[in-house]
């Protein structure tokens, strides 16, 4: 009676333990009646030992009544992971418990399903870490030549996390037809990668399992542990040994190297410094899903059901924990049996969570760029973001006139939408304004080039063969322009008049104004929720993206750039720099316009020129606009150097981490060869031949100058980047909400 309560107790009490199903105790004895023999995949003898005792446990804990069922329990032996998933495909076992790497590759490969995840003390994830002892010159920039140890052939900590750093940093050279593993295979000089064998035989020359032509008697670099350098232990077993001078591991293996042991090791950071053990939330190499269980499909139910069970009754807040430890390894001798030994508890999935909610789009995206599905047509080709017609156009015409991969132009609503379709992998890359920079490297993306506006490109040959402006990156700067038959028009009088603006989150059309004291009205230290102050302060306007009356003055799109009003692309005719300027002098009927527009110096001269010359309002000349400086005076357009309201940062193309390389060498390639064709129609920087101004780039652009080795933060500049900060503090993004959703703490 006591177990029967026990077990009852437990599974109604399932909420401490996350969102299980609850099983009343009736549905646990009718789902065991009617299940199969649950049969767990062990890769090693101390793990088949752990499962029977286990199946052992159960028979011990369950009710006399239903004591049959659940000790059908059984353990069945595998030489590797591998082979656990072709057992469990051909209905020769039942469950195991993989790293999120092979996780993936089990579903999206072999048609398997994750039924559970484990969870740590901290959430869901792991850190991966490069250690190296103490002695050790090594820093993350100089490991080519090095002999490496790593937990697993494609496991997060040990393969994913540290390969795609090294690749994003361009430490690690990946030529497009080679396969990865041979490009890690020349990068090291000797390996141990366990379940590496049959992908590069340097990938395991380090390793110290038994050989044997027999795959059942083979544990020389396999995912068992039977191979001694296999798993977290296994690779720092690898380093202490002698046979690497790196191990890649996650950081929840640390805690098993012994105290006194501790100051013999280090860390390498990505900055190329160094840190002791205990600094490794700082100093590590990303972070990534810890692992789950998986089933078949038509297994997930009663696999559900079983581990709730198990759980309930030992796991560490289990009755019966006394009898057996769900997740505790130490009386067998190994570490990781079963699960991981540091898992607090298992959360059970539903049916409804896919891979890529289970392992976080960016690190689903980071396995396709690092061609765990195989290589495809999408590897052979650049996806770019283009927000319009005008800009799709260009776009196009780009593609028929470079010599480089394959460009093909994928449409999207806005910047916004551009930053959703990177993390999602839809596109590949897109130049994003300071503001949405800021956003892209908030929601994990990293910058690959950044657009130069000086006068004349320098470059020079950088560290591991980088190239570095020798000049700091020149800013554009943020104007308000009036025309000047306005006289009553100055910065402090602005209440109840019309605004223009280039478009939602720009930064000389959004961050920039809300810093002015733009009416008596409004206070110059309210710079929270810019969309509020200007729909107080002004009486309507065009902010495109915006809603209600800052969307009023907006005349949207005609033709094939038809739209509603105030879309946030060039489909709207009064978005960005050419379109407030349009804004102000209105439309082509001499309607619809505003009486001040905020927007960026460059080219507003040749703008004034553009919008004479193709008909749009004849007769403006750049004398009949004037510029409003902070001070209350006004100035000719020239004088944008004084009257201003602030530097803008420059442009930059974002990417996600594992194809900064490859963006780079494309752009690099096709800035040379359009660069090369003197005679070429085509310009990547200039845009009035489609009727508008900075398409994909902005027409002040010089050049593309190599920024991968900056993060977001330094080229955007602490001023900008703590204004930016400050703003979206209190103001709700709903792209910052999207790619704000941590995998890591939400199950």
């Amino acid at each position: 009676m006591k177990g029967e309560f026990g077990i009852v107790f437990l599974l109604l009490s399932s909420a401490a333990f996350g969102r299980y199903e609850v099983l009343t105790r009736m549905q646990l004895v009718q789902c065991l009646y009617t299940s199969k023999k649950m049969r767990w995949c062990t890769v090693s003898e101390p793990e088949q030992r752990k499962c029977a005792d286990l199946a052992k446990a159960l028979v011990a804990s369950l009710p006399p009544a239903v004591v049959t069922a659940f000790a059908r329990l059984s353990c069945v032996r595998a030489y590797s992971t591998t082979d656990c998933i072709n057992k469990i495909r051909g209905n020769k076992a039942d469950l195991v418990t993989l790293d999120a790497g092979e996780v993936y590759s089990a579903v999206k490969q072999f048609g398997l399903t994750a039924v559970a995840k484990e969870i740590y003390s901290d959430g869901g994830c792991i850190l991966a870490v490069a250690v190296v002892r103490n002695s050790s010159p090594l820093d993350i920039r100089s490991l080519k030549g090095s002999r490496s140890c790593h937990s697993g052939s494609r496991w997060t900590a040990g393969w994913n996390l540290p390969v795609g750093h090294l690749l994003s940093r361009n430490y690690l050279p990946w030529e497009e037809e080679q396969p990865l593993s041979q490009a890690v295979s020349a990068f090291f000089s000797a390996s141990c990668v366990p379940g590496a064998a049959a992908m590069a035989l340097s990938l395991c020359s380090q390793c110290q399992g038994q050989r044997s032509y027999v795959p059942q008697k083979n544990f020389h670099c396999e995912t068992s542990h039977s191979e001694p350098f296999y798993h977290n232990h296994g690779a720092l077993r690898c380093l202490q040994s002698g046979a690497g001078d790196v191990a890649f591991v996650d950081h929840t293996a640390l805690d098993s190297i012994a105290a006194s042991e501790n100051k013999e090791y280090k860390l390498l950071c990505t900055d190329g410094t160094w840190a002791p053990l205990s600094h490794f939330r700082k100093c590590n190499l990303g972070r990534g899903p810890g692992g789950g269980v998986v089933t078949r499909m038509n297994h997930r139910k009663i696999a559900r059901k079983f581990l709730i069970a198990a759980q309930m009754a030992f796991g560490w807040h289990g009755r019966e924990r006394q009898r057996f430890q769900l997740f505790n390894s130490s009386v067998y001798g190994v570490s990781d049996l079963l699960f991981s030994d540091v898992t607090d508890k298992l959360s059970v999935l539903h049916d409804d969570v896919d891979i890529s909610r289970l392992l976080g789009l960016d690190y689903v995206s980071l396995l396709k760029g690092l061609r765990h599905e195989g290589s495809s047509l999408e590897d052979s080709v650049v996806r770019w973001c283009c927000i319009s017609h005008a800009e799709q156009k260009k776009c196009e015409q780009w593609a028929l006139s470079i010599k480089s991969d394959p460009l093909v132009c994928v449409r999207a609503s806005s910047m916004r939408d551009c930053i959703e379709k990177l993390k999602r992998d839809e596109v590949d890359a897109v130049s994003l304004d300071a503001t949405h920079s800021f956003i892209a490297g908030k929601c994990g993306l990293v910058p690959v080039v950044t657009e130069y506006y000086g006068m004349r490109c320098e470059f020079t040959d950088g560290e591991n063969g980088h190239f570095e402006t020798k000049v700091h990156l020149p800013s554009v700067y943020g104007v308000a322009v009036v025309r000047r038959t306005s006289r009553n028009i100055y910065l402090g009088n602005m209440g109840g008049r019309r605004s223009c603006h280039g478009h939602m989150y720009s930064p000389a059309g959004w961050v920039l104004p809300v810093k002015q004291t733009l009416s008596t009205e409004h206070n110059n230290s309210a710079t929270c929720e810019p969309n509020k102050v200007y729909s107080e302060v002004f009486w309507k306007g065009c902010l495109p993206g915006a809603q209600g009356s800052l969307c009023k003055v907006c005349i949207g799109g005609t033709e094939e750039a038809a739209t509603k009003r105030c879309s946030d692309n060039h489909n709207e005719r009064y978005y960005g720099n050419l379109g407030a300027l349009r804004c102000l002098v209105g439309d082509p009927s001499g309607k619809s316009f505003g009486d001040v527009a905020f927007m960026e110096h460059h080219n507003l001269e040749s703008n004034v020129e553009y919008l004479n010359s193709s008909g749009w309002a004849n007769g403006w000349l750049a004398r009949d606009f004037e510029l409003l400086c902070g001070d209350g005076r006004r100035a000719p357009l020239t004088e944008w150097k004084s009257c201003n309201l602030g530097a803008v940062p420059p442009n930059t193309v974002m990417t996600r981490p594992v194809l900064t390389a490859r963006i780079y060498d494309f752009l690099m390639k096709s800035q040379e060869t359009i660069a090369a064709g003197l005679d070429s129609e085509f310009k990547l920087f200039e845009s009035q031949h489609y009727g508008e101004s900075d398409l994909l780039f902005k027409d002040a652009t010089q050049c593309l100058v190599h920024t991968s080795h900056l993060d977001y933060h330094t080229i955007l500049g602490e001023e900008f980047y703590s204004e930016a900060e400050s703003i979206f503090n209190c103001t709700h993004s709903d792209i910052l909400k999207f790619c704000n959703q941590d995998v890591c703490s939400i199950f």
